[in-house]
């Protein structure tokens, strides 16, 4: 038994992290205790973003959806992945603990097995949608999807999607006149140049997408005033279809609930056909993290902002390999 798990975590841990997270910093490791067979998995402070993140909340959000996509390979190998959350409180960094268990049924959740390929299949997009309408029943799966991981999903419309669009263009001001900010976002941005930084982490220049031409959509520009004439311009969707995740409190461990919802939602949809961004831009200040919410809702904190649609496939960003953050003891 010892030895079939061994075997089988260096796969679990390879789709783990094809997960999201801010700027791509990749702030997991996990370590396989073979004399147990737990596989335990960190948050990893030294690939903290201490601007953007600096309650390590986003971190959380990151650690939990490569959680989730563990589960999903974990099931689609016939696996039982019984799950702790912060199983160590004099370690807080310890997020989760992982036992797998053989299971006597054919998958021990088909639900979760059928997610697999949309594992790798699922991009960020910072390309335009199509104005086609996204059908009401597809939002309901995705809503139905949250709840199963103990978070909230709800679809914005009226003045509350107004106001989530003129949140981000708030935090891009907020980004724009902060020096610390701007600092953050280029040290995990490559923009193609000889000896830019490691290959497989951050957000590469092919990945940022079009400008806009009429920025009305809150898609994240990633690129440089200064290289801004290398990028064609596009126009975006007139209408952009917004959903928002979050949980009634915020605490780590709701945190590691919406983080698992989150990548259960982008998996759903990915699977569905849609194109999915994530937009954390305003949750990332405080004074704007407030007002993202629909002081109406049961949903007492807002943890992301999903723009989704119909449109082109996005490219892969890179990934550290398996060495690199799985650690046998």
């Amino acid at each position: 038994m010892r030895d079939r798990v061994a075997e089988a975590v260096p796969a679990l841990v390879e789709a783990a992290v094809a997960a999201p997270s801010m700027h791509n910093a990749q702030p997991w490791r996990f370590v396989h205790h073979t004399e147990t067979g737990v596989l335990s998995l960190y948050g990893d402070p030294d690939r903290a973003l201490p601007v953007g993140d600096p309650d390590y909340r986003g971190m959380h959000l990151g650690c939990a959806a490569a959680l989730f996509n563990l589960r999903v390979a974990a099931a689609e190998a016939g696996w039982e992945a019984v799950t702790e959350m912060l199983p160590d409180r004099n370690d807080p960094w310890r997020l989760a603990d992982v036992t797998l268990r053989e299971s006597v049924a054919e998958s021990p959740d088909r639900a979760l097995a059928e997610l697999s390929g949309a594992v790798k299949a699922r991009r960020t997009s910072r390309f335009p949608f199509s104005d086609e309408r996204i059908p009401p029943e597809i939002f309901d799966e995705l809503c139905a999807a949250a709840l199963l991981e103990g978070a909230r999903l709800a679809v914005p419309s009226g003045w509350h999607a107004e106001a989530l669009v003129d949140l981000v263009h708030d935090a891009e001001l907020h980004e724009s006149a902060s020096d610390l900010m701007q600092a953050e976002i280029i040290a995990w941005t490559r923009m193609g140049r000889a000896g830019e930084g490691s290959a497989a982490e951050g957000v590469p220049s092919y990945a940022f997408g079009p400008r806009q031409h009429d920025v009305k959509v809150p898609v994240r520009d990633f690129g440089l005033p200064q290289d801004s004439r290398r990028r064609p311009t596009a126009t975006f969707e007139e209408h952009p279809q917004l959903a928002v995740l979050g949980t009634e409190s915020d605490r780590p461990a709701d945190w590691l609930r919406a983080g698992q919802a989150m990548e259960r939602v982008l998996l759903v949809a990915t699977r569905d056909g849609l194109a999915t961004s994530l937009m954390s831009q305003p949750l990332e200040w405080p004074e704007l993290r407030s007002m993202a919410r629909d002081p109406a809702s049961r949903m007492g904190f807002v943890h992301m902002v999903f723009r989704l649609g119909y449109g082109p496939a996005a490219a892969a960003t890179p990934r550290r390999a398996v060495a690199d953050v799985l650690t046998v003891v």
